[in-house]
């Protein structure tokens, strides 16, 4: 007897190479956006209430802020204002305008967020990893629709395609540096629970944020 063997293709290792990828909706995307702007909100509202600093654009307005005594709120969305020329230039004009748009209703969010949720005391190690978990989710919802939250991490991509300077690289050493500065005027505990919010925070972005695991488009 003769068995006739057919060839299962193989399956394409990335997302992007799938033709017939699902494609969010308009509502898909609000409702994703929506959803990344409430858990960044309530993260923010443990962060300034717990006295925390962080990374990246949001650590950067934390310091700001201290320093100048200007609302946080204000702060972040100024800060995040530079970047969307870049963020135009490099992901294309539907990923600026939602950042735009996310960039506003967070701090719009954020502003308003102390006068319907009063927050007491939290346990600082539990206050930190609830914000990078939070922070976490966030930016992944916001990276799933299309957005994000602002952020330098555009700035390093662009010297890294014109000084070849990695990424990566530059990313870690802004956020040295704006924890450095933090060290300057927090206390010790308080940095070094800022600092296991953060890494909750990217590691939760290490494991989750992975193309091959989420192929809609």
């Amino acid at each position: 007897m003769t068995y006739v063997t057919r060839r299962i293709p193989a399956m394409p290792d990335r997302p992007d190479q799938i033709a017939d990828r699902p494609r969010h909706s308009a509502v898909d995307d609000a409702q994703g956006i929506a959803f990344g702007v409430t858990m960044a909100a309530l993260g923010m509202h443990i962060l300034t209430h717990m006295g925390f600093v962080t990374g990246q654009t949001t650590g950067l307005a934390v310091l700001i802020a201290h320093w100048t005594g200007l609302p946080f709120t204000a702060v972040y969305f100024g800060v995040t204002l530079p970047f969307l020329g870049l963020a135009w230039k490099r992901m294309g004009a539907a990923f600026a305008l939602k950042t735009l748009v996310t960039t506003a209703a967070l701090s719009a969010l954020v502003a308003v967020l102390p006068n319907w949720v009063e927050l007491g005391r939290i346990e600082p190690a539990v206050a930190a990893v609830l914000f990078g978990l939070l922070f976490g989710i966030a930016a992944l919802a916001a990276i799933r629709h299309g957005g994000s939250f602002g952020g330098l991490s555009v700035l390093w991509i662009e010297l890294q395609d014109r000084a070849g300077f990695p990424a990566g690289h530059a990313q870690l050493l802004s956020d040295m540096v704006i924890f450095g500065l933090a060290a300057l005027v927090m206390p010790f505990d308080t940095l070094a629970y800022s600092f296991l919010g953060a890494a909750v925070f990217s590691l939760f972005l290490a494991v989750n944020h992975r193309r091959d695991r989420y192929i809609a488009a």
